[in-house]
């Protein structure tokens, strides 16, 4: 086992926690979940596995885990959404690190995103630093989906596996909460919209992740991502202009 803190942030996830911890009971020394007030048994589950919990109102992705990062015993962090899980490659990479060795302020993993029991290979692999020392680098301040600041960066032959949406209904259902994020954060950065752009916008993703990133030929899931991707970024730039015409 390792001297690493797993980094855990919640909010009603008691069907994911148990498979979460679990995937890095075996590696990591310390478990912490910071969850957003959780309404359902999330906390609970987290205690009894071991794990200490934190309630913390929701400060945004990257604040959120910042402030955790705060509350651990150890420097070197592994910091994972309560729906993902390490891989068995991954636990193995993670337990053969010498974390002694300044050689690399973090390490990025690939990440295998399901919908439902589907992989879906369009989003793979999706790379992304999770385990990283906290007295080199951290978590950004970003509010929506934020990343770790790193330079020494050691890409790891290791996945997550990710289980972000039970089904194509729900990832529809999140599309109105992603669009209306996005749109305020280029709203608060004085980013502004034409009456063009959504169609512009909307249009070239469907675009890219049908044909330039391959989505053509991965079957339906490669064009339903490629679909819900593009009306995404659609909505986003409507809502933009709503914001804007709402000034008047």
């Amino acid at each position: 086992m390792k001297n690493i803190t797993t980094i855990i942030i919640t909010l009603n996830e008691e069907k994911n926690i148990v498979d979460c911890i679990n995937s890095v009971k075996g590696i990591s020394k310390e478990i912490i979940v910071v969850d957003s007030n959780s309404t359902d048994r999330t906390r609970e589950i987290a205690e009894e596995m071991g794990a200490r919990v934190i309630v913390q109102p929701y400060l945004g992705d990257g604040p959120q885990k910042a402030f955790a990062e705060k509350m651990s015993q150890y420097k070197w962090i592994l910091s994972l959404d309560a729906d993902e899980r390490l891989d068995t490659n991954a636990i193995d990479a993670i337990a053969s690190l010498s974390l002694e060795d300044e050689t690399y302020d973090a390490y990025s993993f690939s990440r295998k995103t399901f919908i439902g029991k589907r992989f879906i290979k369009l989003w793979y692999p999706d790379r992304l630093v999770r385990l990283y020392n906290r007295d080199k680098c951290g978590y950004s301040d970003k509010i929506g989906h934020a990343s770790v600041d790193a330079k020494h960066v050691k890409s790891l032959q290791a996945d997550l596996l990710h289980y972000s949406y039970a089904n194509y209904s729900e990832m529809l259902s999140k599309v109105s909460k992603f669009a209306t994020r996005g749109a305020k954060m280029m709203y608060e950065k004085n980013k502004r919209a034409s009456w063009y752009d959504p169609m512009l916008h909307g249009g070239f993703t469907f675009f890219k992740k049908l044909f330039i990133k391959g989505g053509a030929f991965h079957g339906m899931d490669g064009w339903n991502v490629s679909v819900i991707s593009g009306f995404n970024t659609y909505m986003k730039y409507a809502i933009l202009l709503e914001l804007q015409e709402n000034e008047k």
